[in-house]
């Protein structure tokens, strides 16, 4: 008994661990970063705030695509990159073009607070 519970404590230790490994911690400095990327009905800006060295906030301020499916990734992805803390979300079934667009914008709004 003694020797299966010193197992599974071992394989839970290495699981945890291995996990750790896939996640890298980004720092950024504090500040307010605008970029744009293509969608699919011209381009798609945000302004992407950083506090405390953290994602604080994604907000698309300008877009030109299509009312009803803007809204269906806009609702989520934004919101997807602060909780994770990363542009590697998923995009919303719908609205791809438009997901990946936020993405792509947010990443290339976060090269300029890289640390």
């Amino acid at each position: 008994m003694k020797k299966a519970l010193s197992v599974l404590a071992l394989s839970t230790m290495l699981v945890g661990s291995l996990a750790a490994c896939g996640e890298k911690t980004v720092e950024y400095t504090d500040g307010t970063y605008e970029a744009a990327a293509q969608g699919n009905n011209g381009e798609v800006k945000v302004k992407v705030t950083v506090a405390d060295s953290k994602i604080a906030t994604v907000e698309v301020v300008d877009h030109a695509e299509t009312a009803g499916i803007f809204e269906q990734a806009n609702d989520v992805v934004p919101a997807a990159i602060v909780e994770k803390q990363t542009t590697e979300v998923d995009t919303v079934t719908g609205a791809t073009n438009t997901s990946k667009a936020i993405i792509e914008a947010t990443k290339e709004a976060l090269k300029g607070a890289t640390k």
